[in-house]
């Protein structure tokens, strides 16, 4: 099966709730206020009370209490809101692809695991927009549920492949395409702002490294995960590519800080969003 086909299974088996694309739509729009958009999120009280403990989570560490959707705004701002908003959003998707050859609960928390990663690994660098990486690192391997769900004998015949490679690798060999290449296509496809997908779609384009910040945080925040929660099979890969370490000004007593960060604080997040 092509990477066009899972994309389309993707999209035909699961869209993005109708107030995604509102709230994208509203804060596209010059024209609406900080109110417009509390009035959006507000219509949904299940989504409201969700957003608030986000908000008041260890994700944000503020150092007084989100009491309101309007507070929320002000504090963190719209897109940040919109982020969280996709984040919840993408546990219904995940479960929405539950799938046997998969434990959900693993594959949650792992990606969890890899977003707060990559959002410690960006504030770290002062880049633009720090709490999408979150997001992504939540979303970059999505579709290794749609393909599991969509082509189990396939799936299994990748699982059971002796390999001694690295994920991404693996995948090329079996799919012809990575999981993060797909997941990114089918964000895409979602109309999630580029700054979403398109780090996502190239996190393992070893040629992007060289030049885009974005898409090496949310690879080096990839490979943090995989080598510390695949610690038999991954222990020792190497973190930094030369592309990689040319690109972000990182050392290893940041990634050690944003290892402790992500292990202590991971499970909170799952519970609140899952």
């Amino acid at each position: 099966m092509s990477l066009d086909k899972y994309v389309s299974y993707a999209a035909k088996s699961f869209a993005l709730p109708d107030i995604c694309v509102r709230l994208r739509s509203t804060l596209d729009d010059p024209r609406s206020s900080a109110e417009d958009i509390g009035k959006l999120i507000s219509a949904d009280p299940s989504l409201t009370a969700k957003l608030l403990r986000l908000a008041n989570s260890s994700l944000f560490r503020f150092p007084s209490q989100v009491e309101s959707v309007a507070k929320a705004i002000s504090v963190i701002g719209g897109e940040a809101l919109y982020n969280l908003v996709i984040a919840e959003t993408a546990s219904t998707a995940f479960k929405r692809f539950d799938t046997k050859l998969i434990n959900l609960d693993k594959h949650w928390y792992a990606s969890v695991y890899c977003g707060m990663v990559a959002k410690s690994l960006a504030m770290r660098l002062n880049v633009r927009g720090a709490e999408r990486f979150f997001v992504m690192g939540i979303l970059q391997n999505l579709s290794e549920l749609v393909v599991a769900k969509k082509e189990t004998k396939r799936y299994q015949s990748y699982l059971n492949a002796e390999t001694n490679g690295l994920p991404h690798v693996n995948q090329l060999e079996h799919f012809g395409f990575t999981f993060a290449h797909c997941s990114g296509i089918i964000l895409e496809n979602w109309h999630l702002p580029i700054g979403l997908y398109y780090p996502v779609t190239f996190m393992n384009d070893e040629a992007k490294h060289k030049s885009d910040v974005d898409i090496c945080v949310l690879c080096l925040a990839n490979r943090i995960t995989v080598s510390q929660l695949n610690k038999e099979s991954y222990a020792d890969i190497e973190l930094f590519t030369p592309e990689i370490a040319n690109t972000v000004s990182l050392n290893m007593e940041v990634i050690s800080n944003s290892i402790e960060y992500a292990e202590q604080e991971t499970a909170k997040i799952v519970s609140l969003i899952h």
